[in-house]
């Protein structure tokens, strides 16, 4: 049975999408472009935002520094606040605490800003720890937060942890870590990526999930 439950935090337990969105454009506009249609930005929901700027709009790396640097500039003024908890959420958190599970965020967020988040929404009291990325860039890529969230959180036993995601990032971070793996089907990736990165199983809603979580 599972014991330690690790959660992404952007796309598995609140909608960020509007938030972050906002804050690529104004990175973007500081380059002169534009973007019309919001769910064109909705790749940079998962990964870290340095590879995102890279891979889709061609930055090179100093580039792509100086514009995660505008919209931390954005997003910490105004668009971390531009997030919502998915129906469904804390009832699932509370029903897995009171279970006796301990929860663990794992987020390729900044810490500063996951801990933001879970305060403002008033999930906090849920996680027995919280483990985001640095603002330095020495902890990025999920499977070394994964990695770090596990050392933190005091994961004896390999086999009784589960990593829940809505993105291949997370599965594929799990399973470098030998980690079971939850892919989340109401965030960001759909049916065929996070089947494809390899999800043991996969949750329609958070109602499905807790069942998922209770019943293994």
């Amino acid at each position: 049975m599972y014991e330690y439950i690790l959660f992404d935090l952007d796309g598995t337990l609140t909608d960020p999408a509007i938030g972050i969105t906002n804050g690529v454009m104004y990175a973007l506009e500081k380059y002169g472009i534009k973007v019309e249609d919001r769910k064109q930005l909705y790749c940079f929901i998962g990964p870290p935002l340095i590879d995102a700027f890279m891979k889709y709009y061609g930055f090179s790396e100093s580039d792509a520094k100086q514009a995660v640097a505008y919209y931390r500039e954005f997003f910490r003024r105004t668009g971390i606040y531009e997030n919502r908890v998915y129906d469904g959420v804390e009832e699932m958190l509370e029903t897995l605490k009171k279970s006796g599970k301990i929860l663990i965020l794992a987020t390729s967020k900044p810490q500063e800003f996951a801990e933001i988040v879970l305060n403002h929404f008033d999930l906090m009291k849920y996680f027995d720890c919280v483990v985001g990325a640095t603002f330095d860039g020495t902890l990025n890529y999920k499977s070394d937060v994964i990695r770090v969230a596990l050392q933190r959180g005091k994961v004896s036993d390999i086999e009784k942890a589960v990593m829940i995601g809505d993105r291949h990032h997370d599965i594929e971070g799990a399973n470098q870590n030998n980690l079971k793996s939850v892919g989340v089907l109401y965030g960001f990736g759909d049916r065929k990526e996070l089947e494809n990165a390899g999800a043991h199983y996969l949750a329609k809603t958070p109602k499905d999930l807790l069942e998922i979580l209770i019943k293994n």
